[in-house]
């Protein structure tokens, strides 16, 4: 059974969203008092369980479509690549070359799992 580009297309965008939630989720919690309302009136944390809503949408639309779970799991795998990203965009934080390394062997991780 092939997995259509749909589905990894669906995957791709769950990973990015997913990666998004998590720097809402971090950026979110640095802006929280540490209040129930400072938690639930925040936009940030708000807007991470948006993209994690979001993430499920998408990965019930790519197994819809026909999406193989050895596939599309590892791609979905690409979020901590996307939030390294993030992370340096938005604190600077520095990816060293260990991370490069850890990043090199989870696209051949994936590249294996979908053969």
């Amino acid at each position: 059974m092939t997995t259509p580009a749909i589905s990894i297309v669906f995957f791709l965008a769950a990973a990015l969203l997913g990666a998004l939630g998590q720097y809402l989720y971090k950026s979110g919690a640095e802006l929280a008092g540490g209040t129930i309302a400072s938690y639930l009136l925040n936009a940030r944390l708000l807007g991470g369980v948006v993209c994690y809503i979001a993430v499920m949408v998408l990965f019930v639309a790519a197994f819809k479509k026909g999406g193989s779970l050895t596939v599309l799991y590892p791609i979905y795998a690409t979020t901590f690549i996307w939030a390294a990203l993030l992370a340096l965009m938005a604190y600077g934080t520095p990816i060293k070359p260990i991370n490069i390394t850890g990043m090199g062997l989870l696209v051949v991780g994936m590249y294996l799992m979908g053969k």
